[in-house]
């Protein structure tokens, strides 16, 4: 809930979606990366920041 409303008083809100798509873009090409090296340090990591992210789009976008 608290998300929620600090999405809603983001000002800025229009011009952080088209960074978070980059941020998402960059760290699903990390992921990749790091799936081709059996990493799964940084499997786990890319993971959880994808997960973190995309709910940060999600409540951007409503």
């Amino acid at each position: 809930m608290d998300q929620v409303i600090a999405a809603l008083k983001r000002k800025d809100a229009e011009e952080r979606i088209p960074v978070l798509r980059l941020e998402l873009d960059y760290e699903l090409a990390t992921l990749y990366d790091a799936l081709q090296a059996n990493d799964y340090a940084q499997i786990c990591k890319s993971k959880e920041l994808l997960k973190k992210l995309g709910r940060e789009m999600l409540l951007l976008e409503a």
